[in-house]
This record gives C-alpha cells, sequence and structure tokens, in this order.
C-alpha cells in the first residue's frame, strides 16, 4: 500500500455513529470504509453513486398543488387523525 498519510474531517455526532455501526456489522472500520470510497472515486473518475436533487414528476407535481389547495380551502372539512375521519365516514352508512 506505501506510505499512508492522516485526513481530518468535520462529522455530525450521530451520523458518525450511525456509519460506524453500518460498517462494523460489515466488518470494516471507518477507515476502510473512507479508503473504499476514494478508490471507487479515484477508479470511476467520479463520485461513485448518483448525487441528485429529487425532482418530482408532473403527476406528483400536481398532487402537491391539490394538497396545497385543500389545505386552504375552509369549506372542506379536516380531521386531526384517521379514527375521526372513520367514525364519520361510517356515521354516513
Amino acid at each position: 500500500m506505501g506510505d499512508t498519510t492522516n485526513i481530518s474531517i468535520r462529522l455530525d455526532v450521530e451520523l458518525k455513529k450511525q456509519a460506524e455501526q453500518l460498517f462494523n456489522e460489515l466488518g470494516m472500520n471507518m477507515t476502510t470504509a473512507f479508503n473504499i470510497f476514494l478508490r471507487q472515486a479515484v477508479r470511476q473518475q467520479r463520485i461513485p453513486f448518483d448525487i441528485a436533487l429529487e425532482t418530482p414528476n408532473a403527476e406528483t407535481i400536481s398532487a402537491m398543488k391539490e394538497a396545497e389547495r385543500i389545505s386552504k380551502d375552509p369549506s372542506i372539512k379536516g380531521y386531526t387523525n384517521a379514527n375521526e375521519m372513520v367514525r364519520e365516514l361510517l356515521a354516513d352508512v
């Protein structure tokens, strides 16, 4: 492997704990995991996984607009919980 060097990075405490737990379950430590990541990045000449903003499709955008409209419409009855809604639905039967 040759010479090695140390790096220092800042991580959220909880993220570090979760990552260490995952890597331990996979039989490796944080150093090994970072080495795998860096080797793959160099080998592929890119970040070795997709990084993308989740862009909603037309159907999702339409549903979001409808939900926004419904939430602002005082003539549409709302419920604080599912049980309340089910009771009212069953009362109409």
